[in-house]
């Protein structure tokens, strides 16, 4: 593009309107958008996958992968999953198990580079020995994928970030031995997300807050950012257990950590909740997006809707309002049946039908 004319164009976007309802700016959580479930798989390599279904059928739930992240990103999802995994001295995740387990039987297995899993520092990925294959090894190089694509891309619609932390493993003879989260290594995983985020790319709870006493209180109050600041940004969510739930929150008055956490309503840091069965959930759902926080659900789990085509569960999920519907199947080619697709008419954001009279419009 000639730069006399950037100038010209950028002035015309900038005096666009943003999208509003009843001529209101819309709120970051008035928006409702697609995402992935465990965003960062890569799937089982058949011959292994054979080996687990002959012992465990059920592991057909594990039968899935993704593109990558910055092709996600690409395509317009705003919703991403990981799982960390905490391995302070490296190496821990190098050696999957079932690499030798292939070898013992003639297989050859896929190539595999350990080479960033040998490095300190938290690990992604699924299942330890079995699901193993991921599109960023390491915690950092992620967040490091979504960083840069976020900042050239510096008008995209908040990105949700769900992390879901790891304490166990597959408890079998020569398999990895996963380290239990406390408070040390919580703080572990704060540290690498500012370490690759600078705060003014974040919404934080303490920005939400604001000067109101606590967090609970802004989102009943005030609510949300305005969406035309939170374009650009990225917002975490610990997805962990009660207990270290009220780890991560424990002496954070001051809401200074960095993700948001999955708590119960009338918890003072109440914003954003994980409700992964919009069927049974949809009216506790809809009360919570009424009130002003944020949810995210699933449209499908396990490959279940996916092979027999059923989409009451996405359905629901719409209508819940939930701002975060999550998937394994954004695109048909990721399908077991080739037609199971899960988007809005084929976009992947739209106003939020809980929140909104009309879903149509114009968001990416």
């Amino acid at each position: 593009m000639n730069h006399f004319y950037k100038p010209i164009i950028l002035t015309i976007l900038l005096c666009l309107p943003f999208p509003s309802i009843n001529g209101q700016a819309l709120k970051m959580n008035q928006v409702q958008v697609i995402g992935s479930h465990n965003s960062y798989k890569i799937g089982i390599e058949k011959p292994l996958m054979d080996i687990i279904l002959a012992e465990r059928p059920e592991a057909i739930g594990l039968e899935y992968t993704h593109i990558s992240i910055t092709q996600q990103l690409d395509l317009g999802l705003r919703g991403l999953e990981i799982d960390v995994l905490y391995d302070p001295d490296g190496g821990r995740f190098s050696k999957p198990k079932s690499i030798d387990m292939l070898k013992a039987q003639g297989i050859e297995a896929k190539p595999y580079d350990a080479k960033l899993m040998n490095a300190p520092g938290f690990k992604v990925l699924h299942i330890p020995d079995i699901d193993f294959r991921t599109h960023c090894s390491t915690f950092k190089v992620c967040l490091s994928d979504i960083r840069d694509w976020s900042r050239s891309h510096s008008a995209h619609l908040p990105i949700i970030i769900t992390i879901n932390p790891k304490s166990s493993g597959l408890d079998r003879p020569g398999f990895a031995e996963v380290i239990p989260f406390d408070e040390k290594v919580l703080d572990a995983l704060d540290k690498e997300i500012l370490e690759v985020f600078k705060t003014a790319e974040l919404v934080t709870p303490s920005q939400v807050k604001g000067k109101s006493k606590t967090l609970r209180q802004a989102i009943l109050d005030k609510g949300w950012p305005d969406l035309a600041m939170a374009r650009g940004k990225v917002l975490f969510v610990l997805d962990s257990e009660k207990e270290l739930t009220e780890l991560y929150q424990k002496g954070d008055e001051h809401y200074a950590r960095p993700m948001f956490s999955n708590t119960d309503p009338e918890n003072p840091h109440a914003a954003f909740f994980i409700m992964n069965n919009p069927v049974k959930e949809e009216k506790d759902i809809v009360d919570r997006v009424k009130m002003g926080f944020m949810v995210r659900t699933r449209s499908d789990a396990d490959t279940r809707e996916a092979r027999t085509g059923d989409k009451s569960r996405f359905e629901a999920a719409i209508r819940s309002g939930a701002q975060v519907i999550t998937t394994d199947y954004y695109q048909k080619s990721l399908s077991p049946n080739k037609d199971f697709e899960i988007t809005f008419d084929g976009k992947y954001s739209q106003c939020n039908p809980v929140l909104s009279k009309s879903t149509a419009c114009h968001l990416n």
